[in-house]
């Protein structure tokens, strides 16, 4: 029914989403722990809840068998890639002299989000074969 791309899409993104609930960072000198749906003590916000709202529409359009949805679940996989590597970037960074510690939640997220991006590259599409007799002109 499904081929193997769309399966490895729906697991990717179930790690995502797993992935969003477990620690990122923590920032020792201040006792903070950040993931994706907890980040207080910072003013980063709920990172996790744009890779949520991604997530929903990436299997929306993993699920439609239209190229339409192939081609904008190939936005929607980018988008979800740009937001975990700003992540990455903006979360990890040293500042004021303390560097944070990496969490196994923040590589899974980013590896999620790799997985989802080469998925959406991939499609499990073919395309619809015209009916002989279907041309036009006859």
């Amino acid at each position: 029914m499904f081929g193997k791309t769309t399966w490895i899409g729906l697991l990717a993104t179930a790690l995502l989403i797993a992935g969003c609930f477990m620690n990122w960072i923590i920032v020792p000198g201040h006792d903070i722990v950040i993931s994706g749906v907890a980040a207080e003590g910072t003013r980063y916000g709920r990172p996790g809840y744009f890779h949520f709202l991604t997530t929903f529409f990436f299997l929306v359009f993993l699920f439609t068998p239209r190229i339409w949805a192939k081609r904008l679940n190939l936005l929607v996989a980018a988008l979800n890639m740009s937001w975990a590597i700003r992540n990455f970037i903006v979360l990890g960074r040293c500042e004021a002299g303390e560097c944070p510690e990496r969490e196994a939640g923040f590589y899974v997220v980013l590896v999620a989000s790799a997985i989802m991006l080469v998925v959406s590259l991939l499609p499990d599409y073919k395309t619809p074969k015209p009916a002989t007799g279907d041309t036009p002109g006859e």
